[in-house]
């Protein structure tokens, strides 16, 4: 565990930049095509509303998010000009700030509280969807995972902040 008064650990609580939310997409079911949406709900007991994984309150993984910096570096992997976010299944596409930053950080999205959980690791799936290497391209690009402490909306345009 870090020593909060340790000069690493105020490194890590520094004021940063905040982002914005580039791109929404919501999974209605397991393995359909994502649905982009310009506005969304946030729920504390559902996640992302209109998400699959809605319904599951006691998860660290309501809300998935993915940094636009990493779409380039995760196409140039695999040889292509660019990768859409839908292919990499994440909820809220955003730019402008690391997200791995946020890891076990409070952030507010929109008018919603979040708290980041963990680092979102690819799943075997990308493989079939990027094709050979896919799983390897998204290797430590695959965003971060969130749970939502106070509900809210995000939009597109939304500012993303630490607190």
């Amino acid at each position: 565990m870090l020593n909060p008064a340790s000069p690493l650990a105020a490194l890590i609580g520094a004021p940063m930049r905040p982002g914005r939310v580039a791109w929404i997409g919501l999974r209605p079911a397991r393995r359909a095509p994502m649905r982009a949406v310009a506005t969304a709900p946030i729920d504390p007991a559902a996640g992302l509303v209109g998400d699959r994984w809605q319904g599951r309150a006691s998860t660290a993984r309501q809300v998935t998010l993915l940094q636009a910096e990493h779409l380039p570096v995760i196409a140039r992997f695999l040889g292509r000009d660019q990768v859409a976010p839908d292919l990499l299944r994440r909820n809220i596409l955003v730019e402008g700030l690391n997200l791995l930053a946020l890891k076990g950080r409070r952030f507010r999205i929109g008018t919603a509280v979040l708290e980041g959980t963990g680092e979102c690791h690819p799943c075997s799936r990308m493989e079939e969807v990027l094709g050979p290497g896919g799983y390897n391209a998204v290797r430590g690009h695959g965003g971060i995972t969130a749970r939502v402490l106070e509900g809210g909306a995000v939009t597109l345009g939304d500012m993303i902040e630490a607190l």
